[in-house]
């Protein structure tokens, strides 16, 4: 009587303690406790649960460890054990008093376990197994009756509710978790705006739910539905794109897609292999182990096939619940996938009216862009209705700053000028103008034509600078050939005389009668020396064929004349600096190099006050080789700047106003210019020499 009470209380509590919830692994492990206790000369049981490879592992018993091997480490495979598979196909209990008579049993536990007799049960409800049992008393025969056969069954059905109730209540929460699943996958497809960020959501949600990655999308050609226009992947496939391309290729795998297409049933092929429809050959050259392909539909018309290609590196395992989520996924994207197409068609066709506005406009307009002049229109209101891309603008300022802006507010310092009036003048007299007029703040020059049309006044602004600096070149150029031809006409005429003169002169010096005069008589052959000089000038500068040129180092011209320009420096109390860096050699006429040398020299020391320096460099700019000559003056003002090189003009009290005349004309007969650059800290003479040889 106390046993049945004692077994009917631990009942009790198993009942007690499956209702409380507890982790299956616990709820188990009272079970065996209970059978342990009830079947006294029992010293092993042991709960196994089914694994995917069909085989029953140890999970919950006593003791922990037998033969120095845990529970968890004993594995049942019913291929081998008879018993095992007995119970499995019959669910029924089996009890082996003797395993010496019996075949049954594995011999190899038989043995290393020293099992006299051994009790299996199936761990079942409603015909649903759910594991084994196995009871055996190490080294003796356990002699279980009926009723302790009967006591056990009853624990272990115990075991079976306990087990039933943690499948159910996963079932549920996987329920739980699916439906929250489809809820996000809907309400993240709802926030895409493209199709890449939609199929991305399809992608990150079937990644997981089917553990793969190798996920793409063959899409097909809204007008040919049979085609597939694209193919796009997941962003973590194991595969690049040209091996979807290539995969494709495959005659078998398009008709995989096609038959997708045209049943819109999904295809799973667990193993590849063992499937005629698909290129063996293929599949290994690609390590396919397993494909999955399930249909984008929306609205009964096929968008595409989701496609999931298992590699031999991943075991291919899908469940049923896995492939009916993934088909939710694919369905929930396919009506967002669908309307995103749809947009992206009327973007398509309002980009393509856009284009072909654009065109158009681009056509009138074309014309007026076309001319490299700045050009303009302004309103009755002096407003800016139109400007093209080269018209000239304040600084900072662009065509978007100025349009609809009053032509005064944006040019405020043209008010009142020439510009002003003849603007004003188009537009009351409706007139064309044409003017010339120079810029304040740039110093260029601009022609101006200007007519009237219905809305107000048209403006066509050409840039002249260029053709107002070659007129101011042209009229010094013929300067400087009104000057040649005036020394090759008279020169010779004049030294003649004034070489007779200048003799004559010598001889009456040295005639003792006239010893008081001989100070006349040296200023008379100084200034006769003076005019033969500037005569010399005059023909140098006349001088427009090209001079005998060789190729010669500038370096070391100016080397030789250095102790020269140091003595003339040194006169004065002022130095000098040299410094001359790797250049190549150049075409050069020595003398006539020396003569241009020695002129710049000399005005930028006499630029100079005591104890300044004039430097003289040389050094490698770009295409050419620049000769610079700088002084510490005190700069040249810009009235005078505009008029240097013209011949004549002079500032110095005793100067011809020929010398830089003179640098003019050497620098243009050895192909280089002259360029000046001055300020308050002083003056340098830019001479380059362009087209030397590397």
């Amino acid at each position: 009587m106390l046993r049945e009470q004692t077994r009917y209380s631990r009942l009790a509590n198993i009942t007690k303690i499956i209702n409380t919830k507890l982790e299956l692994r616990e709820v188990l492990q009272h079970v065996t406790t209970a059978i342990s206790e009830e079947i006294v000369q029992c010293n092993a049981v042991g709960i196994y649960l089914p694994q995917e490879d069909g085989t029953f592992r140890g999970f919950a018993g006593k003791p922990d460890i037998i033969n120095g091997m845990t529970l968890d480490m004993q594995v049942i495979e019913p291929e081998q054990d008879l018993l095992a598979r007995e119970v499995i196909e019959t669910k029924k209990t089996i009890y082996i008093a003797d395993t010496s008579k019996d075949n049954r049993p594995d011999p190899r536990p038989v043995e290393a376990f020293k099992i006299k007799s051994l009790l299996a049960l199936p761990i079942s409800v409603e015909q649903e197994l759910f594991g084994l049992v196995f009871l055996f008393d190490y080294g003796t025969p356990m002699n279980l009756t009926e009723s302790e056969i009967q006591s056990v069954e009853a624990y272990v059905n115990m075991a079976a509710v306990a087990i039933q109730n943690a499948k159910n209540l996963i079932q549920k929460e996987n329920l739980i978790a699916e439906k929250q699943l489809l809820l996000d996958v809907t309400s993240d497809l709802s926030k895409c705006s493209s199709i890449q960020e939609c199929l991305d959501k399809c992608f990150f949600y079937l990644r997981k739910t089917l553990d793969s990655n190798n996920l793409a999308a063959h899409l097909l050609d809204p007008l040919d539905k049979n085609s597939i226009r694209s193919t796009k992947l997941s962003k973590d496939s194991d595969w690049t794109e040209a091996d979807w391309m290539e995969i494709h290729k495959a005659k078998s795998y398009e008709a995989m897609i096609q038959e997708v297409i045209h049943t819109k049933n999904v295809i799973i092929i667990p193993d590849v292999f063992t499937n005629e429809r698909l290129d063996h050959d293929v599949c290994r050259s690609f390590k396919i182990k397993g494909l999955l392909m399930i249909p984008l539909v929306s609205m009964g018309e096929v968008l595409g096939v989701i496609a999931d290609v298992k590699l031999q590196r991943k075991d291919l395992n899908y469940l049923e619940s896995q492939i009916q989520l993934a088909k939710s996924i694919v369905d929930a994207t396919a009506p967002t996938f669908s309307n995103l197409q749809y947009m992206d068609r009327l973007e398509h066709m309002v980009e393509e009216r856009t284009r072909e506005l654009a065109a158009a406009n681009e056509k009138v307009t074309s014309v007026i862009e076309s001319i490299t002049d700045g050009f303009f229109a302004l309103n009755k209101e002096w407003k800016f209705i139109y400007l093209n891309k080269h018209q000239h603008l304040p600084p900072i300022k662009n065509t978007k700053d100025v349009l609809g802006k009053n032509i005064w507010n944006v040019f405020p310092e043209a008010v009142d000028t020439a510009l002003y009036k003849e603007f004003h003048r188009a537009m009351i007299e409706r007139i064309p103008v044409q003017f010339e007029i120079c810029s304040a703040s740039d110093e260029y020059w601009h022609e101006i034509v200007a007519y009237p049309f219905d809305e107000g006044i048209c403006c066509l602004s050409k840039n002249i600078t260029g053709k107002k600096k070659y007129e101011k070149e042209l009229k010094r150029l013929s300067s400087l050939e009104l000057i040649g031809q005036m020394a090759a006409g008279i020169s010779h005429e004049i030294r003649n005389p004034m070489t007779t003169v200048r003799g004559f002169l010598q001889v009456l010096k040295k005639e003792d009668e006239f010893a008081k005069h001989n100070d006349y008589f040296n200023l008379m052959i100084e200034e006769l020396d003076r005019a033969n000089s500037i005569i010399t000038e005059f023909l140098s500068m006349g001088n427009t064929r090209t001079s005998d040129l060789q190729m010669l180092d500038l370096n070391s011209i100016i080397h030789d004349i250095t102790p020269l320009i140091k003595i003339d420096a040194f006169n004065q109390n002022k130095y000098i600096h040299v410094g001359t860096k790797d250049i190549p050699e150049l075409l050069l006429n020595r003398n006539e190099i020396r003569q241009l040398l020695i002129n710049l020299y000399r005005n930028g020391l006499e630029a100079m006050s005591t104890g300044k320096v004039l430097s003289i460099r040389t050094y490698k700019e770009d295409d050419c080789v620049v000769l610079a000559v700088q002084d510490q003056g005190e700069g040249i003002r810009p009235e005078i700047l505009e008029k240097l090189g013209t011949p004549f003009f002079t500032t110095k009290d005793n100067g011809t106003g020929l010398g830089l005349g003179i640098c003019y004309a050497i620098a243009a007969r050895h192909n280089a210019k002259i360029e000046i650059q001055t300020g308050s800290e002083g003056t340098t003479f830019f001479v380059k020499f362009n087209g030397f040889k590397q």
